[in-house]
């Protein structure tokens, strides 16, 4: 079969001929893939640079993707506990970590839209309970993973929602996505000032703006008792944040990670099954642009640049 290969970290991987793979336990389930998404996970695993990633080489990427089973049965599929495979004609899966999809379903948009959209269901699903009339602050609101934020956190009900991102045209799309105010990421005082009473915060920045902001925040809380529950999903401005113990004594702030280190196989299906059903009915969808696995070289160079999600669509081009 083809299949996409990582034989060196730092370089794009090319499209290979291996064997098919095999099925060898109850729980495994054969799909022929027919989307698989390029996210920046996928790519920080191929670097070596994830939290995830073993360095082991050579590899097939993909974290997850929509392949048809044997009876016909379009799978949403997440492969949990692997470092990838699902760029490829044909993978194996564990059938529990698999969501069946309606037959209409938009296939490139489901494969686009569960990894970035799946950040924020579980952090305000499962690592923490986001009741509908709560606040919530997305930091790095302006990214692909940080705009689905708003809109889940709006469409799960949040009465605010405080959107705080550094491209200022993306930061102006976003009310219509259901935030309620945004505030450039860099005025941290404004950002502080706007955010002081939310509930919960959304991190995908890190790095020393979560040090400005958190410290910022604390200051001004007008409840210093109300609980303040900061997620931290990811780190686009650096893996360290400097936590001022000042900040952390003066109120309640509850500081949680949400990955897959942090959440059981169960816990996740759980929220996906959940996800997938309005992803599935196009109510959750990023933009995405469909290549053919074929094109592996290029997209991979353009997915640093783009801000479309590509997904690669194995049988694309296939007899043409």
């Amino acid at each position: 079969m083809k299949a996409v290969a990582v034989t060196s970290h730092g370089s794009p991987p090319e499209l290979v001929d291996l064997p098919g793979p095999s099925v060898v336990d109850d729980h495994d389930l054969l799909l022929d893939v027919l989307a698989a998404g390029l996210h920046p996970v996928v790519r920080a695993q191929a670097g070596g640079t994830h939290y995830t990633s073993t360095r082991a080489l050579p590899f097939v990427p993909g974290i997850d993707g929509v392949g048809r089973d044997a009876a016909g049965g379009l799978r949403y599929f997440v492969l949990l506990g692997a470092a990838g495979g699902a760029m490829a004609e044909q993978v194996v899966v564990d059938a529990r970590h698999t969501v069946l999809l309606p037959s209409g379903a938009d296939l490139v948009a489901v494969a686009a839209t569960m990894n970035p959209a799946m950040s924020a269901w579980l952090a305000l699903r499962v690592r923490t309970r986001v009741e509908r009339g709560r606040d919530v602050l997305v930091l790095g609101a302006t990214g692909n993973s940080g705009r689905m934020a708003v809109r889940i956190a709006a469409l799960l009900g949040a009465r605010r929602v405080v959107a705080a991102g550094r491209d200022p045209d993306r930061l102006a799309e976003l009310p219509a996505l259901g935030a309620t105010d945004v505030v450039p990421l860099d005025d941290v005082d404004l950002l502080a000032a706007t955010a002081a009473d939310v509930d919960v915060v959304l991190d995908y920045v890190w790095g020393p703006p979560t040090t400005a902001v958190l410290t910022g925040i604390a200051a001004r809380r007008t409840d210093p008792r109300r609980t303040l529950t900061w997620v931290e999903i990811g780190s686009v401005a650096g893996p360290d944040a400097v936590l001022p113990s000042a900040a952390l004594r003066s109120c309640r702030i509850e500081l949680v990670g949400s990955g897959r280190g942090s959440l059981g196989a169960g816990e996740v299906v759980a929220g996906l099954t959940e996800l997938a059903v309005p992803v599935a009915a196009g109510e959750l969808a990023v933009d995405a642009e469909v290549r053919p696995l074929s094109d592996i070289a290029r997209s991979w160079r353009d997915a640093e640049r783009l801000t479309r999600r590509i997904v690669l669509v194995p049988g694309l081009g296939v007899g043409a």
